[in-house]
């Protein structure tokens, strides 16, 4: 009971956080709490444009694989809907004839204890293998032991590799050797210097690009916006279709001849949770949900996203929870999750698919639970998409 307690209150100061980093509280603690983040930013800030100038300078070094490598990442930290970018780039890759392997670090997934990783440096002489999350032919680890986003991927991605390794320059050479591949995409690596990317693809979510303009802690960014400077492709994420002149300038500004593609993610179905997707009724149109009352729940960077996807298809939220992105659930969570639901007088329960592998399937479910598909859709720069596969694909044309 005790432990519930402490787990809850820690949960609820990480929101509070979460509140102060998005600027949505102005209380006198508030400010307190800022500036003693803010202090902090400075801190990260210099380690940021310290570790960028040794790459510069070759004081460190990147090493190359001679593979191609395909960089995607952020400025900020999360919620710019990265996971489906990289799918549909690794698709159009895999459907080009490449042989593709996708290198995540693994944010979030279980790890060997201590105890083990030691035992293991005593004994071997060598490093351990990367984690094959997918070899491209099945998914061989769950998403606790790989992570969401890798465990996603592996399973949207027959006949592509998907490895986990914070050493990403081993998993490479490792993806190389192993599985023959040629084509290597970094996941989340805008700040990952010792393996160089061919192509920098650097996303930025359209209604939130830089949050408030500071770095970690304090605010969203991981490095300072002046760093736009090192993309070779801009995409634009979470698009309405409508341009954004103010934010394209800045971009500009910092690099002038960036190609920039604007893309949006859109909702495809409704997958239900716990039943074989050929099952009858495992898969719902979105116009099933128009007038359903739904209980919202998600542990994502961006929650408003999803719930006001929601309430577009025309669901009615009759109450929604939301959790620290990557939240790993709980029996205990799922079970209070469905009685909300229940008493909130909800007929089911919606979530995102990356939090469904987050939710082992043995939970009896009282009322319906489904997760909501998404997918890219590119909707200015698509030629630009395809010159950046084709400078892959074919580089003497690039």
């Amino acid at each position: 009971m005790a432990l519930s307690w402490l787990k809850k209150k820690f949960r609820a100061f990480e929101l509070y956080t979460v509140d102060i980093v998005l600027d949505r509280r102005a209380d006198a603690g508030a400010s307190l709490y800022a500036a003693f983040l803010q202090s902090l930013s400075w801190l990260w800030n210099g380690g940021a444009q310290l570790k960028l100038w040794l790459y510069r300078h070759r004081i460190l070094r990147d090493q190359p694989l001679g593979c191609l490598v395909v960089v995607v990442g952020n400025l900020t930290a999360g919620g710019t809907g990265k996971t489906p970018v990289v799918e549909k780039f690794a698709r159009a890759l895999r459907d080009r004839g490449r042989k593709v392997a996708i290198l995540s670090r693994g944010y979030k997934s279980k790890t060997a204890p201590l105890w083990q990783r030691w035992w293991f440096q005593l004994t071997h002489t060598a490093e351990p293998p990367p984690r094959v999350v997918s070899d491209g032919e099945k998914v061989l680890l769950d998403s606790e032991q790989a992570g969401d986003e890798p465990y996603m991927l592996a399973r949207n991605l027959p006949g592509v590799v998907v490895l986990v390794d914070k050493n990403r320059v081993k998993s490479g050479a490792y993806a190389i050797k192993r599985f023959g591949c040629d084509t290597l995409i970094l996941d989340d690596g805008f700040q990952y210097m010792p393996l160089k990317g061919r192509l920098n693809l650097l996303l930025i979510d359209k209604t939130n690009p830089f949050g408030n303009g500071h770095l970690l802690p304090r605010g969203i960014l991981r490095e300072p916006i002046k760093h736009l400077k090192r993309a070779s492709y801009v995409f634009l994420t979470k698009s309405n279709g409508q341009r954004d002149t103010e934010l394209e300038a800045t971009i500009r500004e910092y690099n002038p001849s960036v190609d920039i593609i604007e893309c949006a993610h859109r909702p495809q179905y409704l997958q239900r949770f716990g039943v074989a997707p050929d099952a009858p009724g495992a898969r719902e149109p979105l116009a099933w949900l128009k007038g359903r009352r739904v209980f919202a729940f998600c542990g994502i960077a961006t929650p408003e996203s999803f719930e006001k996807f929601l309430r577009d298809l025309g669901a009615l939220i009759m109450e929604r929870e939301r959790f620290m992105d990557h939240y790993r659930y709980e029996e205990e969570d799922i079970g209070e999750l469905f009685a909300a639901a229940q008493r909130a007088g909800a007929e089911c329960l919606i979530t995102t698919e990356k939090d469904a592998v987050r939710i082992v399937d043995n939970h009896t479910c009282p009322l319906p639970l489904y997760y909501l598909r998404l997918e890219i859709d590119i909707i200015r720069g698509a030629a630009d998409f395809d010159e950046a596969v084709g400078r892959i694909c074919f580089p003497q044309s690039g």
